[in-house]
């Protein structure tokens, strides 16, 4: 069995991904930064790290694709099993997919129950009343509330850039979710259980801290999908599996959830952990933030959304909220000084 510490660690105060997706908590897996020389090897990385956001932009707009035939808990349950598929003919290449102790399993049960299961079960079902836009703004929250939990349950201090960063992301939220009669325009049922998917994330995090110590990412992501799959099981034979039999097969939305099970559940992750391990976790997750700008010109470009300068506005604040929250302003004014006198390289 190929040793644990040799592969890639996760490491917390948080952000997970989504499992892989929220990236202010480390819950991504953890390199050494290496120094590669040539420049055109960290092209490469950046362009990497750019087709991440992407799909995992992207991802918010496959969903809405996919509801054009099919409901919520299908469309989980078929991603889960094609990236399930996936990861582990990836784990059997790369033969760094290792073996769960026989005393980790319930750890790995509670794991998968928050994620993907009630995680998914947020985000799925929010996005059928909330644009894609609104549910990447509010998941994009994810690392601004993990150090409450992080403060609370694993003893980590919660820091005054953290406490600036939620107040913004706050307002930058409300400023897309009400009019100017501080009354509702995006369903709050929508963003309730969006939220729900947050709390679960910032859950999957607490759980995850022991069994980040024991096994790499790679390893944890791919089993708790596919533990994932026998809790949708018994939801989706109840309430999905009858229509879906009803329904007149569509292509465009079971490629849509190919699309999510390849690119934002595989791809994603195998590329953002490649470039974590050459540019380090700081500055691979500023770029974190792209996501609700990338996913609300998608969402307007293909969907068809309206993209106002009220959700611009809202999108910009909550992004300074995050940029605050990562940012050791010392450290970044410092590397943009540095970039300067090294003529922008």
């Amino acid at each position: 069995m190929p040793n644990a510490n040799s592969h890639l660690q996760f490491s917390c105060p948080h952000r997970q991904l989504y499992t892989v997706f929220n990236p202010t908590l480390n819950i991504y897996p953890t390199f050494a930064v290496q120094n590669f020389g040539m420049g055109h090897k960290k092209v490469i990385v950046y362009i990497a790290l750019v087709l991440a956001m992407v799909f995992w932009s992207l991802s918010f707009v496959w969903i809405k694709v996919v509801y054009v035939s099919y409901g919520p808990l299908t469309a989980v349950f078929f991603r889960l099993i094609i990236a399930t598929i996936l990861m582990l003919i990836y784990g059997w290449i790369s033969n760094n997919l290792l073996k769960i102790e026989k005393q980790d399993y319930r750890l790995f049960l509670l794991l998968a129950f928050f994620e993907p299961f009630l995680y998914f079960m947020g985000e799925s079902f929010g996005l059928k009343y909330i644009s894609s836009t609104m549910g990447a703004i509010i998941i994009a929250t994810i690392p601004l509330f993990s150090p409450i939990a992080a403060s609370y349950f694993l003893n980590e201090k919660l820091s005054f850039r953290n406490f600036i960063g939620i107040i913004l992301s706050f307002i930058g939220v409300g400023i897309v979710v009400f009019d100017d009669s501080v009354n509702f325009i995006i369903s709050p049922l929508g963003i309730c259980l969006e939220f729900l998917a947050v709390f679960a994330a910032i859950a999957y995090t607490v759980v995850l801290k022991d069994l980040s110590k024991k096994y790499n990412a790679s390893t944890i992501i791919t089993y708790q999908n596919l533990i994932g799959i026998f809790y949708f099981l018994p939801f989706w034979l109840v309430f999905e599996s009858k229509s879906l039999m009803n329904t007149a097969f569509n292509l465009h939305a079971f490629i849509a959830i190919a699309e999510l099970a390849l690119f934002a559940s595989c791809l994603s992750f195998i590329f953002y952990a490649f470039s974590l391990k050459k540019i380090g976790m700081n500055n691979a997750n500023i770029f974190i933030n792209l996501i609700p700008v990338m996913t609300a010109i998608f969402a307007w470009y293909i969907l068809g959304e309206p993209l106002t300068f009220r959700k611009l506005t809202g999108i910009a604040v909550v992004i300074a909220g995050l940029f605050i929250a990562q940012v050791k302003m010392k450290k970044f004014i410092a590397r943009l000084v540095t970039i300067q006198q090294d003529g922008g390289r």
